[in-house]
């Protein structure tokens, strides 16, 4: 046999014993109990030798019954679950409250408030009522027996302890002293109970004072602006260049017409009759710009895209707000900024916070859980939270936070806010699809400082939004 048949034959059983192994993996396995224990023989019906044959020498029914399935079928792989998808958090059903609030701005030189109370329910409802008052601005006029405070040392408020009948409505009213001129005042108000721990009901509403005319702002002419007058001046000197670089070229080109009219030639001017012989010319040099007037004119085009580049970056860096949220990348939405009582939308929700209040460090507040620790305290902000989208929406408390002075900030404390709102966990359960609430949510902050921002947010990525507190 050739030596090379040999090699191939060689090779092609070592290919076909390495498909055989590869193979054997995919074929079932047997399970470990059949392959063990042999398979009962089959049994025939003989009376007489059943009978005789004593009762020990017999096989147990039962064992062979449980053996015959091992040994005759493979097992099966338990099936997985099925792929059902976890039932989807239902909003808690949350009564309707039995205060509810209105307010409404007046159309006066001063800032004045209308504010409407009215009981749904039929009982007697013991209220107190509350107004925020703006930054830097004070009640002077107060109806139905109010009086104005300070809420924890920080902002004015306007109180009312009222006693509101059923199915009744009670109209309240505020004079506050306007701020600037033309300058728009925001004053929210909310109904809590007797104790004024927890909310019913909050509203605001925004006073628009007269406009000031504002000083019309108007572009510079297009000859006093800085990118327009460099690319004018490069402009201007590349077409006196190019007149300078023509005169230069026909005022040669002159001078040497001239030289050759005044030179009569070697004859004195006289013909032949036999043709001269051909003489070459001298290769003529190539006329070039001065080397200062091509430096200048770079000179002055460099300067020129240089200081309009300048110009421009000094513009977008201005025009660019260093307070404003992320609004692209991971973010969802815009991230937005307000002062206390405004309405702030962002992707899902709109929150509004009406006001907030700080208890002394370590005071034992009931409604808040209990003492706060010895060297913090507990702040509570009266929020009201609308879900924009037709879905539940769910949301979550540590995304819910509270800065400090020097950027330091806390998250809510969810088992005081649950505290305070009577055991209910508000972030368990999904806002309804176009709902509105009003609750208070509680954080517990160190040192004597309030808190100055707020950030409030539906999902992680979510831009949020940003309450400038008083």
């Amino acid at each position: 046999m050739p030596a090379s048949t040999r090699h191939h034959r060689a090779l092609a059983v070592f290919v076909h014993c390495l498909g055989i192994l590869a193979a054997v993996p995919a074929l079932p396995a047997a399970a470990p109990e059949a392959a063990a224990a042999p398979r009962p023989p089959a049994v025939t019906p003989q009376p007489s030798a059943a009978t005789a044959r004593p009762a020990a020498a017999t096989p147990p029914p039962v064992a062979v019954a449980a053996r015959a399935p091992s040994a005759t079928t493979p097992p099966t792989p338990p099936s997985a679950p099925p792929a059902v998808a976890p039932p989807p958090r239902t909003p808690a059903s949350t009564p309707a409250p039995p205060v509810t609030v209105a307010v409404a701005p007046e159309s006066s030189p001063a800032p004045r408030y209308r504010i409407h109370v009215r009981n749904v329910g039929n009982s007697p409802v013991d209220t107190t009522v509350r107004q925020e008052l703006p930054p830097g601005s004070s009640a002077t006029s107060i109806t139905a027996g109010g009086r104005s405070t300070r809420a924890g040392g920080s902002t004015a408020e306007v109180t009312w302890r009222l006693r509101l009948p059923a199915h009744s409505t009670t109209t309240l009213g505020t004079a506050l002293t306007a701020t600037a001129p033309g300058q728009a005042l925001t004053a929210p108000a909310c109904a809590f109970t007797s104790d004024g721990s927890r909310p019913y009901d909050c509203a605001t509403a925004t006073w628009q004072g007269a406009a000031t005319p504002a000083a019309e702002v108007t572009e510079a002419p297009p000859w006093r602006r800085i990118p327009v007058l460099l690319a004018g001046g490069a402009v201007l000197l590349l077409i006196v260049a190019g007149l300078a670089l023509v005169w230069r070229r026909r005022r040669g080109r002159r001078v040497t017409a001239a030289a050759l009219a005044a030179d009569g030639g070697p004859d004195g001017g006289r013909g032949t009759i036999y043709p001269r012989p051909a003489a070459p010319s001298p290769a003529g040099r190539r006329r070039t710009p001065p080397v200062w007037l091509l430096v200048g004119a770079a000179v002055v085009v460099l300067a020129g895209v240089l200081g309009a580049a300048g110009w421009t970056a000094t513009r977008r860096v201005a025009a660019i707000d260093t307070q404003k949220q992320p609004t692209s990348g991971a973010w969802m939405g815009t991230g937005v900024s307000g002062p206390l009582g405004v309405p702030l939308r962002e992707s899902a929700f709109e929150f509004t916070v009406y006001g907030m209040s700080c208890g002394a460090a370590g005071a034992a507040r009931p409604a808040d859980g209990g003492a706060a620790p010895a060297a913090g305290r507990r702040c509570q902000a009266t929020v009201g939270v609308r879900n924009l989208t037709g879905d539940h929406q769910p949301w979550h408390g540590q995304l819910q936070r509270a800065y400090l002075p020097g950027g330091r900030w806390v998250s809510a404390d969810e088992s005081a806010t649950r505290a305070a709102n009577l055991g209910r966990d508000v972030f368990a359960d999904p806002v309804a699809a176009g709902s509105r609430v009003v609750l208070p949510l509680v954080f517990t902050v160190d040192g004597r400082d309030p808190p100055r921002q707020l950030e409030l947010r539906s999902g992680v990525f979510s831009a949020g939004v940003r309450v400038d507190m008083p």
